[in-house]
């Protein structure tokens, strides 16, 4: 079975980077932020979930890949 995560950067300042992300290009409901000291994501709000950790890992990994916050992505697997 496949699985797919979108994810769109809304929000960015020193500390931290704020994501939209969902199954759904169109319908991106859930929030993680990622601390930029610690290079560690948190959910916004609710739990840890696979989207989640989906999105998150991806988020990180272009990150360490770029030295750059992505702007938008999509992880597939």
């Amino acid at each position: 079975m496949a699985a797919i995560v979108y994810f769109s950067k809304v929000h960015e300042d020193s500390l931290s980077v704020r994501y939209v992300f969902g199954a759904d290009s169109a319908a991106m409901t859930s929030t993680l932020v990622v601390d930029k000291e610690e290079c560690r994501a948190r959910p916004e709000e609710g739990a840890v979930d696979y989207h989640f950790l989906k999105a998150s890992r991806k988020i990180i990994s272009l990150f360490d890949e770029t030295n750059e916050w992505p702007a938008r992505g999509m992880s597939v697997s």
